[in-house]
C-alpha cells in the first residue's frame, strides 16, 4: 500500500538513497512541511460566536470556549455534554442538538478521531455553527441531532507556543496510552473498536489495534453513549484525506445510492469528485473502525467521508480551504440526515 512519510531535514538523503537501493518509487509531496504549517496557522483570536473565525484552525482550548459560546447563543437548542476523558485527562464533548421531547431519532457525527486531520475538526466546527444558528429543514425533520466534535489528542488541533511540557506532533495519528512492554505510545482510535480483527497488532505500527477492543479511553466514551442513548440512526465519522464516502462491509443498494446521491450533491457545490463504495472497495481492508462497529450495534446508516485533498497537502491543508470543504460537505451530510429521519427502519 502506498505511504506518506514525513522526513526530517536531516535524514532527508539517506531515505532517498535507501528507497532508491531497493527500487521503491517515491515522490515528494510537500518540500517543505514547516512552510506548510506556518501557513495553517494563521488565525484570528475569537470573542463569540459572531467573531469567531471559521476560516482558520484553532486548537482544542479555542474549540471548547467557543462550544460555551454556541450553546450560551442557542440555549433552547444546544447543550454540552462531558462523555469522558482522554488518556492525558482532556475533556470529551458532545454537543447536542436538540428540540426537546424523548424517544426521537438521533444522527452522531464525530470529528478529529485522528488528531493530525485538521479539516475535520473545522469542519465539525463549521457545521456545528451552521446547525445551531438554524438550517432550513423539511417538516418533520426537527428530530434530536448529536453531534460530537471529538478531539481526544494531546493538543487536537496542535497549539503554534503549547504549554510547557505538552506533547505536540503535528501529524500524530494515535492516541497517547502507554504500551506495557513498548517504546511505542499510543493505540489507533480507528482501528480500536470492537468490530473484527486484523488491523495490526503491532504496537509501533500506525495502525495498532490496541490490547482489546475499546482498551482506549475515548473510544470506550463514545461506544458507551451512543450504546446509552439507543435511539442512533446514523452515524458519520469525518476523516481526511482522500475525497471519498464509504459504508461498512454488510450492506449495499441502499447504502450505496445514497451515497451516490451525496458525492452528487457534494460535487455540486464546487466541482470536488469524491469516490464512493464501501470501505473494502474503495480505500483497503480495515478491522475496528468506528462505522463497522456503529453498523453492527443497529446504527443503520454508518458513513466515513475522507475528506479533501487527494494528496497535494495531505494533512496539511491551507486554512484557505475549510469553508470551502465544509460548505461542499454540508449538502452530502444533509442527504444522509433527512434520509435517516425518513427511513429510521
Amino acid at each position: 500500500l502506498p505511504a506518506d512519510l514525513r522526513v526530517p531535514f536531516q535524514s532527508l538523503q539517506a531515505v532517498k538513497s535507501f528507497l532508491e537501493a531497493n527500487d521503491i518509487a517515491y515522490s515528494i509531496m510537500i518540500e517543505d512541511v514547516q512552510e506548510k504549517m506556518t501557513m495553517t496557522l494563521s488565525r484570528r483570536l475569537q470573542r463569540s460566536t459572531a467573531t469567531f473565525d471559521f476560516a482558520s484552525y484553532h486548537t482544542i482550548e479555542e474549540i471548547y470556549e467557543w462550544m460555551d459560546e454556541l450553546v450560551a447563543a442557542y440555549p433552547s437548542l444546544v447543550s454540552k455534554l462531558e462523555i469522558g476523558q482522554s488518556y492525558e485527562k482532556r475533556p470529551l464533548y458532545v454537543l447536542k442538538f436538540s428540540t426537546g421531547g424523548s424517544g426521537r431519532p438521533a444522527i452522531w457525527l464525530d470529528t478529529g478521531i485522528h488528531s493530525r486531520e485538521w479539516i475535520t475538526q473545522a469542519t465539525g466546527v463549521w457545521t456545528a455553527n451552521k446547525v445551531g444558528a438554524g438550517v432550513s429543514l423539511p417538516a418533520g425533520a426537527t428530530q434530536e441531532v448529536a453531534t460530537c466534535l471529538l478531539l481526544p489528542k494531546p493538543l487536537g488541533t496542535g497549539a503554534p507556543t503549547p504549554p510547557p511540557g505538552n506533547f505536540q506532533n503535528r501529524l500524530w495519528r494515535k492516541t497517547r496510552s502507554i504500551n506495557a512492554g513498548s517504546i511505542c505510545v499510543g493505540v489507533d482510535p480507528n482501528r480500536n473498536w470492537d468490530a473484527g480483527a486484523g488491523s495490526s497488532s503491532n504496537p509501533c505500527a500506525q495502525t495498532y489495534h490496541g490490547p482489546y477492543a475499546h482498551s482506549e479511553s475515548e473510544v470506550k466514551a463514545i461506544a458507551d453513549f451512543i450504546l446509552l442513548h439507543g435511539n442512533v440512526k446514523a452515524a458519520v465519522s469525518i476523516h481526511s484525506y482522500s475525497q471519498m464516502l464509504m459504508f461498512p462491509y454488510g450492506y449495499k443498494t441502499e447504502a450505496n445510492e445514497l451515497a451516490a446521491k451525496a458525492v452528487q450533491d457534494l460535487a455540486a457545490v464546487y466541482g470536488t469528485r469524491y469516490t464512493y463504495g464501501s470501505i473494502v472497495d474503495t480505500i483497503y481492508e480495515a478491522a475496528g473502525t468506528t462505522v463497522d462497529w456503529a453498523y453492527d450495534n443497529g446504527v443503520k446508516y454508518s458513513y466515513t467521508f475522507e475528506l479533501r485533498d487527494t494528496g497535494r497537502y495531505g494533512f496539511l491543508l491551507p486554512a484557505s480551504q475549510i469553508v470551502p470543504t465544509a460548505q461542499e460537505t454540508w449538502p452530502a451530510l444533509l442527504d444522509i440526515l433527512l434520509h435517516a429521519l425518513e427511513h429510521p427502519y
